[in-house]
């Protein structure tokens, strides 16, 4: 049977010749999409580049034929960009006149002419490992105890603007409350239902939200400061065994390193038991190849450079105290080469981490988001007993020339982790910079 796909636009951003994929059947462009493409088309970087290049080939088929009548392709199939259906009404929820729902409209009015439809989209929201949802204050009084099911919670949509006039309110309350699937170790912000501000934290163990276990914690003396700091601390305290990765994705100025190696001291000097024999730590850009195996120096000395945001860290852990800490600089920097000296901290090339099986380590790797798929799951797969994976990084700020958002591979380990009980994962939001007023005003503008 001959399908009808439909194509967002961000199909096209992702994969320029993608029109050539769907065999002999139909493909469908709503106008919307052309619209975007055009807007994005004088962006920088892949976003545009790759617009550009949609728009130079839909040009080339546009040669062929009339593409709002419809133009054959190589593969047998044809394409068809559609302008009508603007007046195909959508449920009242869907009621804003974005280009989604546009696109949604060409979908359900060729539906209803008997079509065959495939809505082909790509996630536009990476998993976050997070979620804001709603509970009954007698829930919440008994979460400590019994914790919270996931058919006590519900995800909040009611805007009065939403409701039609003339409706009963107390009749559609309901069908504002959307049904909630706990993904295994998502993070969770539980609101009570009478009171916004009334919160709890929780994390959803498989069968139940349980509270945090690491709130009062406060790993080699730093304290979080917002709730995301207090996820990610629970998700890096947990020992190897239980979480044996963690993904942490975010903007910078969010404490992702920072935390990550406040905890990774924690556990090897302030724990009861010493959970790791050392920290180790890498960059996807620190490669000991051509570029620097002939400098001078120990492979520690030519890697140094490359870690410096590392460093900035770690001077600030070592001496807690802000108004003595850079009064005698070589004494502050003793103190870190001391952690190296020791082997307590070591610093390797990523081509040396690959492939190795670690164990009973530390692991930190900086800036994953210029990891390859390829790379991340050589790592992942090859990790020793009692060794924590930790992958840090920002999908928006990839420096990898052919890697995006999405096809990197800190986005690409995220999705295929979700759901394991072994990975903890959370993001960073914007609000959450901790580095200064102007650090925090840019992350929201740039």
């Amino acid at each position: 049977m001959t399908k009808t796909y439909v194509l967002d636009t961000n199909v096209l951003i992702q994969s320029p010749y993608a029109l050539n994929s769907f065999e002999d059947n139909k493909i469908v462009l709503p106008i919307a999409v052309l619209e975007e493409l055009d807007k994005l088309k004088n962006d920088d970087g892949e976003r545009g580049a790759n617009a550009r290049q949609s728009i130079r080939y839909l040009e080339q088929l546009r040669l062929t034929g009339n593409l709002f009548e419809g133009v054959s392709l190589t593969t047998g199939g044809s394409l068809k960009i559609e302008a009508n259906f603007v007046n195909v009404e959508l449920p009242f929820t869907y009621a804003s006149d974005s280009n989604d729902n546009r696109i949604l409209k060409v979908c359900k009015g060729l539906a209803e002419k008997g079509e065959t439809i495939v809505l082909v989209t790509l996630l536009k929201e990476q998993y976050s490992g997070r979620l804001h949802v709603y509970a009954s204050d007698k829930a919440m009084s008994e979460f400590k105890k019994k914790g919270i099911s996931s058919d006590q919670i519900y995800l909040r949509t009611d805007s009065a603007n939403l409701i039609p006039e003339g409706e009963d309110e107390a009749a559609l309350a309901a069908s504002f409350r959307q049904e909630v699937k706990p993904v295994h170790n998502q993070f969770f912000i539980i609101h009570s239902e009478t009171s916004e501000k009334k919160t709890l934290l929780g994390r959803y163990n498989g069968k139940l939200i349980v509270p945090l276990r690491s709130l009062k914690e406060e790993p080699f003396g730093v304290k979080p400061a917002n709730v995301g700091q207090r996820f990610l601390q629970e998700a890096l305290m947990e020992e190897a065994n239980s979480a044996p990765l963690v993904i942490v994705k975010g903007p910078a100025g969010t404490a992702k390193t920072f935390y990550s190696l406040a905890v990774g001291l924690e556990c090897i000097f302030e724990a009861d038991k010493k959970s790791y024999r050392r920290i180790l730590l890498t960059r996807p850009n620190v490669q000991f190849d051509e570029d620097i195996g002939f400098l001078p120096g120990t492979e520690q000395e030519k890697i140094a450079p490359y870690l410096r945001p590392v460093i900035d860290n770690l001077e600030i852990l070592v001496d807690r105290n802000e108004k003595e800490r850079y009064k005698n600089e070589k004494e502050l920097r003793g103190k870190i080469d001391e952690l190296f000296s020791r082997g307590i901290i070591m610093a390797e090339a990523m081509n040396f981490i690959r492939g190795r099986s670690i164990t009973h380590t530390y692991l930190i790797i900086d800036e994953a988001q210029n990891l390859t798929p390829k790379q991340v799951k050589g790592i992942v797969t090859r990790v020793g007993k009692g060794t924590k994976v930790i992958l840090l990084g920002d999908p928006g700020q990839i420096d990898h020339p052919l890697l995006d958002e999405r096809t990197n591979g800190l986005s690409y380990v995220s999705e295929k982790m979700k759901g394991s009980p072994l990975c903890y994962q959370i993001t960073m939001q914007t609000e959450e910079c901790e580095r200064s007023a102007l650090a925090m005003d840019a992350a929201k503008r740039m």
